[in-house]
């Protein structure tokens, strides 16, 4: 059995899954807010054959596809979400006369590779996502409104996007120790 870390050979414990950033396109600054992304998942279809007079189905490699990732944060004042949702379809320009109508689509722009950053406990960085093309195919712009319900108000994206990979150059970081005071 290998040793689950390979610089911290003392550590056991595999990292959190709430210490984490989210960086669109090319921004140093993380989107605020941002509480929870679901899962990078790929699949490969498996395409089933048989050879002639051989009774064993054999199975080979199909497509492969990404599913989306969906992304929830709080609502605050930061642009960012809803911005990024109307590069897809922007309702403002598309109800325009014909003759005042600039763009429903900005083709330009509307695809961005993101970055997801996740962190120890010590805040170091410890691993790193770039999801690539990736563009949003469903805006949430708020949850349901409840009198009764004591919760944050969310909203979401659902992004499609064409691939992820692990950053190899983030590497295993030595975590920090702190001297007994007390000796």
């Amino acid at each position: 059995m290998g040793k689950p870390f390979t610089v911290n050979i003392d550590r056991f414990d595999p990292y959190k899954t709430y210490r984490f950033l989210v960086y669109f396109g090319k921004s140093t600054t993380p989107v605020a807010a941002v509480s929870k992304v679901t899962a990078l998942k790929r699949s490969s279809d498996v395409i089933e054959y048989k050879e002639g007079g051989d009774p064993i189905i054999l199975k080979g490699l199909g497509r492969t596809k990404y599913e989306p990732i969906t992304m929830e944060r709080g609502v605050t004042h930061d642009p960012e979400f809803e911005a990024w949702a109307n590069k897809v379809w922007d309702f403002g320009n598309a109800q325009a006369p014909d003759d005042q109508r600039q763009k429903e689509v900005s083709l330009k722009d509307f695809r961005r590779n993101l970055t997801i950053d996740v962190f120890n406990e010590a805040g170091q960085k410890v691993i790193s996502y770039k999801v690539y093309r990736a563009w949003v195919s469903e805006f949430t712009a708020q949850a349901d409104l409840d009198a009764n319900a004591n919760a944050i108000l969310i909203q979401s994206l659902k992004i499609e996007h064409e691939g992820w990979e692990r950053d190899s150059s983030v590497k295993e970081p030595a975590e920090p120790q702190f001297e007994d005071v007390g000796a």
